[in-house]
């Protein structure tokens, strides 16, 4: 339990909150236990709960017409997703789906919107994380338009790097649990493009390449080739 009062309180929902408002809040929280694979909500679900991570990793996509599928983020512990309904009650924008075996802690809107009344720090939190989901988009549209592959990857790379790398003798290991497909979805480009650049990383020695997972060897030169 320790465990997890720890990460719900460095989720953007619980960060503000005195000790007796985080104690209140987490007494309306529910636990939601999900396999590898398996979907929390799919995208035009209605959406009535919003979710923190405690353990594992969850990924957003949404999918086209033909029935490709588009990876927007990949989320682990502290972080939180399905807030958007709670400000515009509408259908679900993406699907919610687990990378790894995960833990969530869900809230329901009915008990979340009485709390943001009495909490106002509760409403400004959950807006300043809307924002920041915003600023993203707007990074990873530009993205797309000014900067080539190898950019791109280097740039996720460091962003996965920065959520989920944990420091090794050999280097930053950064376990991100996505397949090849996955990883070129992220990118926003083809798998074969996406691994021609970690390839090419790897014969610089820049990074090692292991299942799931990258080893970032020399993380100045990948900022760099990131810019």
């Amino acid at each position: 339990m320790d465990e997890t009062n720890e990460v719900l309180r460095k989720a953007p929902l619980f960060e503000a909150l005195d000790d007796d408002a985080a104690a209140a809040l987490r007494a309306s929280v529910s636990e939601v236990r999900l396999g590898r694979g398996q979907t929390l909500f799919s995208e035009g679900d209605e959406g009535d709960r919003l979710y923190v991570i405690l353990s594992g990793k969850v990924k957003l996509t949404r999918t086209a017409v033909d029935g490709r599928e588009n990876l927007l983020g990949v989320l682990g512990p502290s972080e939180m997703f399905g807030e958007l309904s709670l400000f515009d009650p509408r259908p679900r924008t993406a699907s919610a789906i687990a990378v790894t075996d995960a833990v969530l802690a869900g809230l329901g809107h009915d008990d979340l919107r009485p709390f943001i009344g009495s909490q106002p720090q509760v409403g400004l939190q959950l807006l300043k994380a809307l924002a920041a989901r915003l600023r993203r988009t707007n990074d990873t549209m530009a993205d797309l338009v000014f900067t080539d592959v190898p950019g791109r990857v280097a740039k996720q790379l460091l962003d996965l790097a920065e959520r989920f790398g944990k420091e090794g003798e050999d280097g930053l290991h950064v376990h991100h649990d996505l397949t090849q497909e996955e990883l070129a979805q992220l990118v926003g480009a083809s798998r074969e493009t996406v691994n021609k650049a970690l390839a090419e990383f790897a014969l610089r020695g820049w990074l090692r390449i292991e299942a799931k997972a990258v080893v970032l060897l020399d993380i100045e030169r990948m900022r760099r080739r990131a810019r």
